[in-house]
């Protein structure tokens, strides 16, 4: 019986980790710390570090999470996700809606509280943007990938203002580059998931052009844009020299998978951009941390 409860109260753990789509959240929280840390000035404030990791650990969290309970009918047409607790009906909308809700509203709460009030409105405008224009929009245009990028890469913008308390044009450089990694990812997930997405009836670009034409181009176009977008840290004085060459090298790199997937256009090529890109992106902030000007 003790036994049976213990594996029972697990389910339930992981249905509720599940919700928060941990590798989207620890994304966020790690893109976050590595702008916090960007933005320091002199030592880390490894307090208000701590605060600003926690609270955009409690925004991603609770946006996924209400995108999960706004999805929850689309995500049961979707091999992918069909599995998810709530389509597969092991948890009740209600109990996501309160979960989710709660960690939404925390969320920007502490970071006023604990961090600063300008980072605070950053995570309000990218749950809002998030929750109720991104996640409405999947199911009505292909343009909701390039709305999605925005929300997607204010954790950068937010650590850099937890830090500095000022957005400025390092602010939105990093902002920037995570907004342009963003776009051949998410293609190249699109292009592998095609099938599912129609089935779902969400018209992502690779579903309504099914030929491939407009996903190739806007792969290579997001990858050259990408190269000197992911240089210009140096040029901000935010980085070293030495990261200017790293960056370009990593993105040449990158390109040559989108080229790739372009030509190719099959499961296996999009699967190849979809490993470049997750390897790309820890590389490139590894080299920014490593590069930092004093």
């Amino acid at each position: 019986m003790i036994a049976t409860r213990s594996e029972g109260l697990r389910a339930v753990a992981a249905d509720y980790v599940e919700l928060t789509k941990p590798r989207l959240t620890i994304l966020a929280v790690i893109t976050t710390v590595c702008s916090f840390y960007l933005g320091s000035r002199g030592a880390v404030d490894f307090g208000r570090a701590l605060h600003t990791l926690l609270g955009a650990a409690m925004m991603g969290a609770g946006g996924a999470t209400l995108n999960m309970v706004l999805e929850s009918e689309v995500d049961s047409r979707m091999a992918r996700t069909r599995r998810r607790p709530l389509p597969a009906g092991r948890m009740d909308a209600r109990q996501a809606l309160w979960f989710g809700a709660a960690l939404s509203i925390a969320a920007p709460l502490y970071l006023a509280a604990t961090v600063n009030t300008l980072t605070a409105l950053l995570c309000v405008v990218a749950l809002l943007s998030y929750v109720f224009v991104y996640t409405p929009l999947k199911t009505r245009t292909p343009l909701c990938t390039v709305i999605g990028a925005v929300p997607g890469a204010l954790p950068c913008m937010m650590g850099w203002t937890a830090a500095r308390n000022e957005i400025g044009i390092e602010g939105w450089i990093l902002f920037a580059i995570l907004f342009v990694w963003q776009m051949p990812h998410f293609l190249a997930i699109a292009w592998m998931y095609r099938e599912d997405y129609e089935r779902a009836g969400l018209p992502m670009l690779p579903v309504v052009e099914p030929d491939g034409n407009s996903t190739a181009r806007q792969v290579i176009i997001w990858c050259m844009v990408l190269i000197p977008m992911s240089m210009a840290p140096t040029l901000a004085g935010i980085t070293t020299g030495a990261y200017f060459f790293e960056a370009f090298a990593l993105g040449l790199g990158f390109l040559a998978a989108g080229l790739w997937m372009a030509l190719r256009r099959t499961r296996p090529s999009a699967r190849a951009l979809l490993l470049a890109s997750v390897i790309y992106l820890p590389l490139l902030q590894v080299a920014m941390l490593l590069n930092k000007v004093p």
